[in-house]
């Protein structure tokens, strides 16, 4: 059986709602084992038993959280060149912008010779004050189907052989 880590670090809850509504997505393929973990729980033996992958992050400062580059620093070498051409989508929620951290995931999946499937998914809640960034949030349901959505595709590729 094929499986789907999703890793995600959410700091006022947006990426933990996209991160769950990619599962969910996933969910839906019965040929498929989904697992979802937290950014600081996500281990090199986890990244190594999974057949593809979603990373799921707030963007902060115009770069992704620092909770999930710790990831990506703690698991880099030990999977470096056991998991090239593996399947791979990320998921950024945002103030305004996102494509700071969607060229910071990408650069470090090309690295780890990770495939991409489709384009960054960038949601952006147009927080701005201090206030606002941080403030809890809630994802509108029009902005979590297609977190939902990228997890199904994900999913229905792995489970039947197209990555």
């Amino acid at each position: 059986m094929k499986s789907l880590l999703i890793v995600y670090h959410s700091m006022t809850g947006a990426a933990e709602q996209l991160a769950r509504a990619a599962a969910e997505g996933a969910g839906s393929e019965a040929d498929l084992q989904t697992r979802l973990l937290r950014a600081p729980q996500a281990q090199p033996h986890d990244v190594l038993a999974a057949d593809g992958y979603v990373f799921v992050m707030p963007e902060n400062l115009a770069t992704m959280a620092g909770l999930m580059k710790d990831f990506f620093d703690r698991v880099y070498y030990a999977v470096l060149d056991q998991v090239n051409g593996r399947p791979y989508a990320a998921i950024i929620a945002a103030g305004t912008d996102g494509a700071g951290a969607a060229r910071q995931v990408q650069r470090i999946a090309t690295g780890l010779r990770l495939r991409e499937i489709a384009p960054p998914l960038i949601v952006r809640n147009g927080a701005q004050t201090p206030e606002a960034i941080l403030a809890p949030k809630q994802v509108a349901p029009h902005d979590l189907a297609p977190a939902r959505e990228l997890g199904a595709a994900l999913a229905a590729g792995l489970a039947s052989g197209v990555f």
